[in-house]
């Protein structure tokens, strides 16, 4: 795989070859299959109080109890390990089988990136859960490096953990 293309300028104002970062995907997902039925995992990832539990990235400290997301338009908040507030506000809400949230800083608009949760059931007791995070609208230049650094591995262990306090009994 090419990291960096060669482009030559048209024009003779440029007495130098220009190299760009190739695209990397702005849009980076991980399924997995739970052994639990969707209500059940809904309830860990619907809760912000419980994400921390079960964070794979190891990037979420805690959440104030009693914000369940319960609808599209809501705004929950989430201290990160190094200490700053995130206001999470939720863009797509489908009771028990998706939702997604852009994250901000507390007062302002969110920088367009989003973290998305999706349930499809499978049958009573067992659930393809899919982890996506999209960066495709993401405006703030200084979070770019943040977002190429999400892997699939790091969504895949979110998943991972999940499943392990959804499976339990």
């Amino acid at each position: 795989m090419r990291l960096f293309e060669e482009a030559r300028p048209r024009s003779g104002c440029f007495d130098r070859v220009v190299r760009r970062h190739a695209e990397v995907p702005h849009i980076v997902s991980a399924s997995r299959e739970v052994t639990a039925g969707p209500e059940t995992i809904f309830e860990f990832i619907a809760d912000p109080a419980q994400q921390p539990c079960w964070d794979g990235n190891g990037n979420l400290a805690e959440a104030p109890a009693g914000q369940r997301i319960r609808a599209r338009g809501e705004v929950f908040t989430m201290t990160l390990t190094q200490g700053s507030v995130r206001e999470n506000h939720v863009v797509e809400f489908d009771e028990g089988r998706r939702v997604a949230w852009k994250p901000a800083e507390p007062g302002q608009e969110p920088p367009g990136h989003l973290w998305r949760w999706e349930l499809e059931p499978l049958d009573a007791f067992r659930t393809r859960v899919t982890h996506t995070y999209d960066w495709t609208q993401l405006t703030d230049e200084k979070r770019f490096g943040r977002a190429r650094a999400t892997t699939t591995g790091q969504l895949q262990a979110s998943l991972d953990r999940l499943a392990t306090v959804a499976e339990s009994p």
